[in-house]
């Protein structure tokens, strides 16, 4: 098998010795009688992009929304550049699946919203705005509404909001899953541009083992409830080979195969 691969041993991943941007430490997350996660542990590298691939159910936005601070582990903690996380912070940004944009405020205004919320001066706030609007190609729709947005131009709207606010992490929650495949695929591409340009820790949600082999510098599967890590994937580099020939080549088709082997036993 083409590919570093590290399975987990009595519910415990060993993970290659690197600096960790978030760590996620003996987790545990019950909802009454259901127990969505046992006892995970897990290491996201600075700086790379890591995937949380499994199957429907198995905690993956769980997970995220713990790391967020959205949600409270029911035991273990999680730290983020060393320290621990008891809520939101100015530290990490999320991208929501449905946009979660401000029906009522402008492109420029939803994409500076975050800084606004941070006290920055109405003419920073808007310069910087205006500077993640045309990274993410909406240029000249810095006036246009939501409403009269495509889903994919919604979606690059809510990327630039969280990358406005310059947060050390980005959450995102399977943030392609709402849009067409010739966009979606546009966005893996933005998306290996920013992990590369931005210098952030980017941790990724998604249910496709195509795209999480095709963004990814690590993949974490996820087994179903109570969810625990089975095992690390992380593929051998394909970003020389450029964009356009990752998905032809042969090791990408091989760890793609393998990772499906993994989980069709857990599919219903």
């Amino acid at each position: 098998m083409a590919m570093s691969q590290i399975k987990e041993d009595s519910n415990q991943t060993e993970v290659v010795k690197s600096e960790s941007a978030v760590s996620v430490k003996n987790i545990t997350k019950n909802y009454g009688d259901i127990e969505a996660l046992r006892d995970m542990s897990l290491e996201f590298p600075r700086g790379q992009l890591t995937s949380l691939l499994g199957p429907s159910g198995c905690g993956k936005t769980t997970l995220l929304k713990i790391i967020a601070g959205l949600l409270e582990p029911s035991s273990g903690y999680v730290e983020v550049n060393g320290k621990s996380v008891t809520g939101p912070g100015p530290d990490r940004a999320f991208v929501f699946q449905d946009f979660a944009l401000l029906p009522w405020a402008t492109v420029l205004n939803n994409v500076a919203f975050g800084l606004e919320m941070r006290g920055v001066a109405k003419s920073e706030r808007e310069s910087i705005a205006e500077k993640y609007i045309g990274d993410v190609g909406l240029a000249g729709f810095e006036n246009s509404y939501p409403h009269e947005l495509s889903g994919g131009m919604r979606q690059r709207v809510g990327l630039a909001r969280a990358l406005s606010v310059d947060s050390d992490v980005l959450l995102m929650d399977e943030p392609f899953s709402a849009v067409d495949e010739q966009t979606r695929r546009k966005f893996q591409e933005d998306l290996l541009s920013l992990v590369q340009n931005e210098n952030k820790t980017f941790l990724f949600v998604t249910h496709s083992i195509e795209e999480a082999v095709y963004v990814s510098d690590q993949i974490a599967i996820l087994l179903p409830r109570p969810s625990r890590v089975s095992e690390i994937i992380r593929p051998s580099s394909f970003r020389g080979k450029g964009v356009d020939n990752i998905r032809r080549d042969p090791e990408y088709l091989d760890i793609v195969d393998d990772i499906w082997s993994s989980l069709r036993t857990y599919v219903e």
